[in-house]
C-alpha cells in the first residue's frame, strides 16, 4: 500500500457519500428526509430529518434510534448504566433528547457540523446494542478507560479539537506529553463510518493542533478484537495513514503499553 492508494480510496469514499445520499420532502410538514449511506442497527440506512423555520435549522432522528434499541432488546429506560452513557453521548456531540427524538438545532452555516454530530451520536448510541451482546457490565470505551487507570496513564476524556475545515471533532481520550500528544479513539467494531471519520478527523486537526500546542500530534486506535475477525482493509488504512493501533487482546504486552506511554 502507498499514499496514492489511500488518497484514492478516501476520495472515492467522499464521492460515494454524495452519490448514496438521497433527499425527499414531506410537503405536508415541510420536513426533509436525508437518507445517508451509513448503516443502522438493523442493516438499514440511517435517516435524519431536517427543517428550517425562521432561519433556524432543526435536525432529528424522528425517534428511530431509541425505538430500534428497544426493538433489539436493549433497554435504555431500565438500565441506569446505559442511560448514563446515553446522556454522555448526547453531551459529547451537543445534541438533545426531546421525548424519544435525538435533535440538534443551529443556523444554516452550522449545518455540516450539526449533521455530522447527529449521525455520530446515532451511530454511538446504536452501538449499545452491539456492546450488549459482548459485555453486560460495561461498554468498550469504559474498558479502555479502566485499562488506562490500571496502567496509571494520565489522560483527558472526550477531547474536542477544531480542524482546518472549521469542524470540531471529538476523540475518546487525549494524552499529552512534553514533546508529543496523542488522540485516541476506541473501536468496539470497525466499519465504513467510524474508520474514515476518525482518520479524516485526525488529519483535519493535526496541523492546527500542532501549531497551537507546539507538539507533534499522533493518533492511536484501541480496537476490540475479542471474538471478532478484523478486515485487513481497515487495518491497512490505519497503517498507511500513520495511525498506530492497539488490539485489545494484546493490550498488556509491553510494546503495546509503550505506545501509550511514549508521550508521558
Amino acid at each position: 500500500m502507498n499514499e496514492e492508494w489511500i488518497n484514492k480510496i478516501v476520495a472515492e469514499y467522499y464521492n460515494w457519500l454524495k452519490e448514496k445520499t438521497a433527499i425527499s420532502k414531506d410537503e405536508q410538514t415541510g420536513w426533509y428526509a436525508i437518507t445517508t449511506p451509513f448503516i443502522g442497527l438493523f442493516n438499514d440506512n440511517i435517516e435524519i430529518y431536517v427543517k428550517m423555520d425562521n432561519g433556524k435549522i432543526t435536525l432529528s432522528d424522528d425517534g428511530q434510534t431509541i425505538s430500534n434499541l428497544e426493538l433489539s432488546g436493549t433497554s435504555i429506560t431500565h438500565s441506569p448504566k446505559r442511560k448514563e452513557w446515553l446522556e454522555m453521548i448526547l453531551s459529547n456531540y451537543g445534541v438533545n433528547m426531546v421525548e424519544n427524538e435525538i435533535q440538534t438545532t443551529g443556523i444554516e452555516k452550522e449545518f455540516n457540523q450539526k449533521k455530522l454530530n447527529l449521525i455520530c451520536a446515532i451511530s454511538e448510541i446504536s452501538d449499545m446494542a452491539i456492546a450488549a451482546k459482548h459485555t453486560v457490565s460495561s461498554l468498550f470505551k469504559e474498558d479502555v478507560r479502566d485499562f488506562f487507570d490500571e496502567q496509571n496513564i494520565i489522560y483527558t476524556p472526550q477531547f474536542i479539537a477544531k480542524g482546518s475545515t472549521g469542524i470540531e471533532f471529538t476523540f475518546d481520550f487525549q494524552i499529552a506529553g512534553k514533546q508529543k500528544e496523542l488522540v485516541i479513539k476506541s473501536f468496539n467494531s470497525l466499519n465504513k463510518l467510524n474508520v474514515p471519520n476518525f482518520l479524516f478527523g485526525w488529519e483535519d486537526i493535526k496541523s492546527a493542533r500542532e501549531k497551537i500546542s507546539g507538539k507533534e500530534l499522533k493518533s492511536i486506535a484501541m480496537i476490540n478484537d475479542v471474538e471478532k475477525e478484523l478486515k485487513q482493509e481497515y487495518i491497512g488504512a490505519f497503517e498507511t495513514k500513520g495511525t498506530d493501533f492497539v488490539l485489545w487482546s494484546n493490550r498488556h504486552q509491553p510494546e503495546m503499553i509503550e505506545k501509550l506511554k511514549l508521550v508521558a
